[in-house]
């Protein structure tokens, strides 16, 4: 068989493997939506996404990776946004918070589902509750370079050094703030947005003790 047509066979399974994977991670994100993450098996998904269990295990792994799969393209997509970049040139405390507010804002109603998929999972299973603990970490992260910049250039309150001021964005725009507001009490995401920014520009600001 000549070489050409060796490697094109090739990139055609290639690409067929990265469509069965997608269809499998969309179809396990809407089953445990739908259904709850613990009430879902392995074999409800092959079934659903029209493929072996075989296929699934070998596509995306066990039950936890699957999930890890899923967040963790979540994570990776939302740090593509250019989101901190544009906060961390920002010069001010107000500039800073509000452009931080509004991406959040739009990474949390962006992956909604994943969120969702999240709450209903670690309560139930151990290894989904480390899923939860790793996407958390890296959402503090993210926060706690902000917290860095903001401290840097000198527009918080004196006393806060950038743990104080990383805990403070943390309750301000971790995920269960947002979710407190949009899903407990039935906010918009626009007035969600509007009152967790000035909160935490008051709170940044605050120049009472830690």
């Amino acid at each position: 068989m000549p070489e050409q047509t060796r490697r094109y066979q090739s990139v055609r399974r290639e690409h067929g493997a990265a469509q069965t994977r997608q269809a499998i991670l969309d179809t396990a994100r809407d089953l445990f939506i739908t259904h709850g993450y613990a009430q879902v098996t392995m074999g409800h998904i092959a079934r659903s996404a029209g493929v072996a269990v075989k296929t699934l295990y070998a596509s995306v792994g066990t039950k936890t990776q699957l999930l890890h799969a899923l967040l963790a393209v979540d994570v990776a997509d939302s740090k593509t946004t250019g989101l901190y970049d544009e906060v961390l040139r920002s010069k001010d405390l107000v500039s800073a918070v509000t452009c931080l507010a509004h991406g959040l804002r739009g990474n949390t109603e962006r992956f909604a589902s994943s969120i969702d998929v999240l709450y209903s999972s670690m309560a139930s299973d151990e290894k989904a509750r480390q899923v939860w603990d790793y996407v958390v970490a890296q959402y503090r992260q993210a926060l706690r370079e902000v917290a860095q910049h903001l401290v840097a250039i000198g527009v918080v309150a004196p006393h806060l050094d950038v743990d104080g001021a990383a805990d403070r964005l943390w309750h301000c725009f971790g995920l269960p703030a947002w979710r407190s507001l949009v899903v407990d009490c039935g906010w918009s995401y626009d007035d969600a947005e509007r009152l967790l920014t000035r909160q935490a520009v008051n709170m940044l600001e605050d120049p009472g003790p830690a």
